[in-house]
């Protein structure tokens, strides 16, 4: 659903993505320039299952949840258009140039800037950077493959 700013909200994020609790790790998309970039958000919480035991006493969102996070909103970003995206999966062919500069912690809010650096139908190269409060917390430049759905994976 679009919300009168533009956003769109976690009943939309459902209605593109296949992925559910516990891991979609987009709350909301503040911006979408189509077939370009999209920004998204994460409100992490205490609640969020990894942190039990990532870690106890000091909790700390893992490094490879935030790149799947830019993931899925790169995902937003390429699925929506697709009139069957229904049928279709993306699944990651690489992970370059990834870096982490700080932990991300309950109650912080990651935002995810995912940029389109190389599209084909069936191929497609992302930049992603996610911040907290304007900071860095994790950067890299994913590589994704488009591929058939087989039903019964549901």
């Amino acid at each position: 659903m679009t919300t009168a700013t533009g956003e769109h909200d976690v009943r939309w994020i459902l209605s593109v993505l296949p992925h559910r609790y516990p891991m979609l790790l987009v709350d909301r998309v503040v911006e979408m320039e189509p077939g370009k970039r999209v920004v998204a958000i994460k409100n992490v919480t205490f609640n969020e299952p990894f942190f039990g035991g990532h870690f106890p006493g000091q909790p700390v969102m893992p490094g490879v949840l935030m790149i799947e996070g830019m993931a899925q909103a790169g995902g937003l970003l390429l699925l929506h258009a697709l009139p069957d995206r229904a049928e279709k999966l993306l699944y990651f062919t690489s992970i370059d140039e990834c870096r982490f500069r700080r932990p991300v912690v309950p109650g912080d809010q990651l935002r995810y800037e995912v940029e389109v650096l190389r599209y084909r139908p069936s191929y497609c190269k992302l930049r992603g950077v996610a911040t907290v409060e304007g900071q860095v917390a994790a950067e890299a430049v994913i590589a994704s493959a488009t591929v058939d759905r087989v039903r019964g994976e549901e």
